[in-house]
């Protein structure tokens, strides 16, 4: 790989997990201390809308293309939005949890809004910067950054912030936000063509469904984590029906499952630059299929730690394989001078359906039973399967 190469790819990894650690963090630890302060369940449900941004950032994505075309421009809404986030994750730290609750709720919002812009823009950024063979390998980066910021915001600085507590741990990430973006600067105007494009509207997030060539693409994203978010949402109340202690579930879901998504996201990315679109799309399916199928058997018998080390490895590998499988084929899709609308329209479709997923998955489970739950998941995954196959046998984008 090329020095330049290894510097743009390093970029976009870089600033994927400033975006993805803090907002991580802060959306596991507000819950356990709403908790231990004796908020109600209820109100602790509600403080999910503290990532409505992420939902929502689509409306305001046209307003960043149309401002975008030089490397330059996009480096200002990369760095400004950066800087906004740093800020007030700063002034949060310098609250006091105790008495600022809702002011914080109100902070983070705030600071979810400015990493939202960051990630349009950046993403618009990567789609135009490399080339149909290499999207997968930035894509790579894009899930890579996301895992390894799960791991260390929900993991490893959940267990430091113990020992440090908040206003140590916060400070610093406002630190490593602004870091992350050292990266950015050294990109030059050869890593990206600057040349006359169509300018987007503001109602370019409606025209993207009026193209008859992307509902193949839509309905891939409605099915493709169909077979394996369900499972992904109940993992952790069922090892906690198992026996196994906070601690426990935390170690081998949120660092070795975690771990392994982001090993299986640069994996999936070569695989896709190997064997095309296509067949990945075929494989990352088959896998689903296979992690589904792989919990439906062990969920018959008393699961042993070693058998559920094997499916966790399996179910985070599919997951990681898959977004990268979805980025790339997402990137693909963006049209010219709408690339952080389109690509920010198909990521929230993924959203979207997982949520709603997730939310079905719960109460699935609860009135029959985790392995009726993993049977539904083999078949929406075989559904995803067979859609993958027949949908994209004839399709050119491969």
């Amino acid at each position: 790989m090329k020095k330049h190469e290894a510097l743009k790819l390093s970029t976009f990894f870089s600033l994927y997990i400033a975006q993805s650690i803090p907002m991580s963090f802060l959306s596991t630890v507000i819950p356990v201390l709403m908790r231990q302060q004796d908020f109600s369940l209820t109100a602790i449900g509600l403080l999910q809308l503290i990532k409505v941004p992420w939902l929502i950032k689509f409306l305001w994505s046209p307003f960043i293309d149309r401002n975008t075309n030089t490397l330059a421009s996009y480096k200002r809404w990369i760095i400004g939005s950066e800087i906004c986030y740093a800020i007030i994750i700063l002034f949060v730290s310098l609250l006091d949890l105790q008495t600022d609750i809702i002011l914080i709720a109100i902070l983070i919002v705030a600071s979810f809004i400015a990493s939202a812009t960051q990630d349009i823009a950046t993403d618009a950024l990567a789609a135009r910067s490399v080339n149909h063979t290499n999207k997968s390998l930035v894509n790579s980066m894009q899930s890579m950054g996301s895992f390894a910021g799960t791991m260390i915001g929900s993991g490893v600085l959940l267990l430091l912030y113990k020992k440090f507590g908040w206003n140590a741990i916060l400070p610093s990430l406002s630190v490593f936000v602004l870091i992350a973006l050292v990266p950015l600067v050294f990109l030059k105007k050869s890593d990206m063509p600057e040349e006359k494009r169509t300018k987007a509207s503001g109602w370019d997030f409606v025209h993207f469904f009026t193209r008859k060539c992307i509902w193949d693409q839509v309905g891939f994203l409605i099915l493709v984590y169909s077979g394996i978010i369900g499972i992904l949402s109940m993992l952790r109340p069922l090892m906690v029906d198992m026996g196994y202690s906070i601690q426990e579930i935390g170690f081998m879901s949120g660092v070795v499952g975690t771990s392994i998504g982001f090993c299986c996201s640069f994996l999936g990315g070569q695989l896709i630059k190997r064997i095309g679109r296509y067949k990945a799309r075929i494989f990352f399916a088959m896998m689903v299929t296979f992690s589904a199928l792989y919990f439906a058997i062990i969920s018959q018998y008393t699961i042993t730690t070693l058998q559920l080390y094997i499916g966790i490895g399996l179910i985070w590998g599919s997951y990681g394989m898959s977004t990268v499988g979805v980025y790339t084929t997402s990137m693909d899709r963006v049209r010219e001078g709408r690339e952080g609308t389109d690509f920010t329209i198909q990521t929230v479709l993924t959203h979207l359906s997982s949520m709603l997923i997730a939310i079905f998955s719960g109460k699935f489970a609860q009135m029959f039973s985790y392995q009726d739950l993993f049977k539904l998941e083999i078949v929406l995954a075989s559904v995803t399967l067979l859609y993958a196959i027949f949908i994209f046998r004839k399709k050119s984008l491969k």
